[in-house]
């Protein structure tokens, strides 16, 4: 009985504790206790909030965070283009947990005048993904499931990366989206995605971070694997390659579609699409190997 009674005293004296991270702007968080009532403000958190066990804590979320599928019952306080500032301002928060490159600035501060705390989630590197995980769970005061979280999903990423990063390189053109046509460069968090699998992005020497290309570019750079992370069904925007018949991805029968929420949210189902990338890049090297 005086073990159960130490315990709950523990579980108390940390669920009061003050807590403080630095988020991925460098900026120090500071919370006089673990946050219970939290907006997140992009998908991406809203996945990492669940994650971690924190979702019960959610009181609001945006436009498009559909996953889990509890998500989609909470109300919606805006999207990446405009917040609703006074809804937002009604539900008195804790803690906002919000995408640097995806939400608006200006509304962003005038939250953070109001004097709601602001963790900015921008995740640059894989390796960030778990760091993001941690950090939530101690302004969530779920530091201990995130923690053997953030281990599970950098055990697994290694796993790929030992299987899949010494494979032979194939050229790879990452699809985002086909009409207009863009990409991502070497700096973005996909190319390192494509990197542990065993592939080269031809477009990772390119300043910006999602180029606008053309076709003709493409062409010129010639990829034995053309992606989209389009989507996984018909309308995936591959089947405008299939008329350019001296391209080697289309010569070899390499046009795959990728589930876009598994790659273009970095969150934690990142491993999932990195996996899937993986497994589309070896099955890649079987059809080259067919030609040679």
């Amino acid at each position: 009985m005086k073990k159960f009674w130490w315990l709950c005293l523990f579980w108390m004296a940390n669920a009061l504790a003050a807590v403080t991270v630095t988020d991925d702007t460098g900026r120090t968080v500071r919370l006089s206790k673990p946050a219970q009532r939290i907006i997140s403000l992009a998908p991406h958190t809203t996945e990492l909030i669940y994650t971690i066990g924190a979702g019960s804590q959610l009181a609001a979320v945006t436009s498009y965070s559909d996953y889990p599928a509890e998500a989609k019952r909470l109300p919606i306080v805006g999207d990446f283009r405009q917040i609703d500032l006074e809804r937002v301002l009604a539900m008195k928060p804790d803690l906002l947990v919000v995408w640097q490159g995806g939400n608006p600035q200006k509304q962003l501060e005038r939250l953070k005048r109001a004097g709601i705390p602001v963790f900015y989630s921008d995740p640059r590197r894989l390796s960030d993904i778990p760091d993001n995980m941690v950090k939530l769970g101690i302004l969530t005061g779920h530091e201990v499931a995130a923690r053997k979280k953030a281990v599970q999903w950098t055990q697994a990423m290694n796993r790929l990366k030992k299987q899949y990063g010494k494979r032979s390189g194939v050229r790879v053109f990452y699809q985002v989206s086909d009409s207009p046509l863009f990409t991502l460069n070497g700096k973005h968090i996909v190319n390192e995605a494509i990197s542990l699998c065993g592939g080269t992005n031809i477009f990772a020497d390119l300043s910006i971070i999602a180029p606008n290309v053309s076709i003709e570019s493409v062409i010129a750079k010639n990829p034995e694997v053309i992606v989209s992370s389009k989507g996984l069904g018909t309308s995936n925007g591959l089947s405008m390659w299939k008329r350019f018949k001296t391209v080697d991805a289309v010569r070899y029968g390499n046009l795959f579609g990728i589930n876009s929420d598994w790659m273009d949210r970095a969150g934690p189902r990142m491993l999932a699409g990195t996996e899937m990338l993986c497994k589309k890049l070896e099955e890649s090297r079987k059809n080259i190997r067919k030609f040679h």
